[in-house]
């Protein structure tokens, strides 16, 4: 592995009843957050759906993009730049949790909390974006600057330390060229917006 590697940020709109839900408390278009391992989308993880006909169903998932539940999806993918060490600490906590995925559930008290910016604990729970920050703040990356139990999806977009690659259809984006990850910066340049 080269010295340095990039994870991914993924901010998605599903059209879901509780996405509009959401997306009617924050005012954001994107309000699902996700970290990925590639710049493909093969390989994301986050706390949502664990059936997409049942949303009381949540948990930690590992979401295939590709699936018919994403295909009307609005995305926004920024690329975050770590060492080879950050990249294998964050890839090896979230396999750990994945191992243990059933202990796990989603933290809709915790959305509660944000909108009265109080932490609200819950032992093994983690709303989407609570958990994209936490797995980041494990390996000693930061982009959002509060706790990760306040941060929102929204948050991300301002983020400093991202770079937006890519802003519309995920189906779209899940169609390009896998040579993304390779360093290609021919085609990267081309998705910046």
């Amino acid at each position: 592995m080269s010295a340095n590697s990039y994870i991914y940020i993924v901010l998605t709109s599903s059209g879901t009843y509780f996405s509009k839900m959401i997306k009617y408390y924050t005012k954001a278009p994107l309000n699902h957050a996700s970290i990925a391992f590639d710049a493909e989308l093969n390989e994301v993880y986050s706390f949502g759906r664990k059936n997409a006909a049942n949303p009381f169903n949540a948990g930690l998932v590992r979401e295939d993009y590709r699936s018919p539940f994403f295909h009307s999806s609005e995305c926004a993918v920024f690329r975050l730049k770590v060492t080879a060490e950050q990249y294998e600490t964050m890839h090896h906590l979230v396999k750990e949790m994945m191992n243990k995925q059933h202990t796990y559930k989603y933290h809709l008290l915790g959305l509660i909390g944000v909108m009265l910016q109080i932490e609200l604990h819950r032992e093994n729970a983690y709303f989407c974006s609570q958990f994209v920050s936490y797995v980041l703040s494990q390996a000693g990356v930061s982009p959002v600057r509060k706790p990760p139990h306040f941060v929102k999806p929204s948050d991300f977009e301002d983020a400093d330390m991202l770079q937006e690659l890519f802003r519309g259809s995920l189906a779209a984006y899940t169609k390009q060229p896998e040579s993304l990850n390779s360093g290609g910066m021919e085609i990267i340049k081309a998705r910046i917006i």
